[in-house]
């Protein structure tokens, strides 16, 4: 669902980091914290480890800006891949002592697989087209109905319908993970 183009501001964050510009760093920090930070507690069921990934991640992105590419998606939608598979390396490294802390391997799949759920979904919204985002989150932020939502959007009612369901239907992708699915390249390196 990449787009040809990222944002304008995907693009300057890049330079600005590959710049060394510690304001830079301030700024993704502000915008993507609470991202990467509530991905990695979904995954982790654990507050000081979501903590310890959500440094790992930034920390690697200061010092790696040059692994982002621009031509395979937002930098949102990398910084939430980063995010995943730091906090899935953890957990899979934690089930060495799985039996210490009342985990079974199959308790710490699930998380894994709902933690991958989340992240698609979230990668999903953030890459379908304005209008189909911008009447899911009236649905779903703001609970109005598909009239409520046409009335806000400055669209017939029929338009707000299939702008709802279109981006219900994408979003429901977010549970299947087709069995021949690879990352992008550049975004399953390791922290």
């Amino acid at each position: 669902m990449a787009n040809d183009a990222p944002p304008r501001w995907d693009r300057r964050m890049q330079q600005r980091l590959a710049r060394g510009e510690a304001a830079a760093l301030g700024e993704l920090y502000d915008r993507f914290a609470s991202l990467v930070h509530n991905l990695a507690h979904r995954v982790l069921e654990d507050e000081p480890a979501a903590d310890r990934v959500t440094r790992e991640v930034f920390g690697y992105v200061w010092e790696n800006p040059d692994a982002y590419d621009p031509k395979q998606g937002s930098l949102r939608a990398w910084m939430a891949m980063l995010t995943h598979r730091q906090a899935v390396h953890r957990l899979r490294r934690a089930a060495a002592s799985a039996g210490e802390h009342g985990l079974t391997t199959e308790d710490i799949e699930e998380r894994i697989r709902e933690a991958s759920v989340a992240a698609r979904a979230d990668y999903i919204v953030t890459s379908m087209p304005a209008p189909l985002r911008a009447a899911l989150e009236l649905a779903y932020f703001d609970r109005r109905d598909y009239r409520q939502a046409a009335a806000a959007l400055g669209v017939t009612d029929d338009e707000a319908r299939r702008r709802l369901r279109l981006g219900l239907q994408l979003l429901s992708t977010a549970h299947v993970q087709p069995p021949h699915a690879v990352s992008p390249p550049g975004y399953g390196r390791a922290l």
